[in-house]
């Protein structure tokens, strides 16, 4: 009888693929969310950083729906830490 051995590499555990949601410049949704994490309020503002839906028009709905999923996802994130959000443009105002 022959013994296998399967050895796993923990260093690559499972992580979400990266969906690049404008490719005119470069966007992916993990940018988008990095950007609701740190407080981006309104889908324009994101497009003022990130330039997402500026260029050819064609990710427009794609990125509209992966700002708001993230804003969402965020949202319950700060309920689960019992923490509140606060939004750029709030704290600036």
């Amino acid at each position: 009888m022959q013994t296998i051995r399967i050895t796993l590499d923990v260093s690559t555990a499972y992580r979400p693929a990266t969906m690049i949601v404008c490719v005119c410049h470069r966007v992916s949704d993990r940018d988008i969310a990095r950007e609701v994490r740190q407080g981006c309020a309104s889908f324009e503002a994101l497009q003022d950083e990130l330039r997402v839906a500026t260029a050819c028009g064609s990710c427009t709905d794609c990125a509209q729906q992966t700002f708001d999923h993230a804003c969402a996802r965020n949202a319950i994130g700060a309920l689960g830490a019992g923490g509140a959000m606060v939004h750029r443009a709030a704290a600036s105002a």
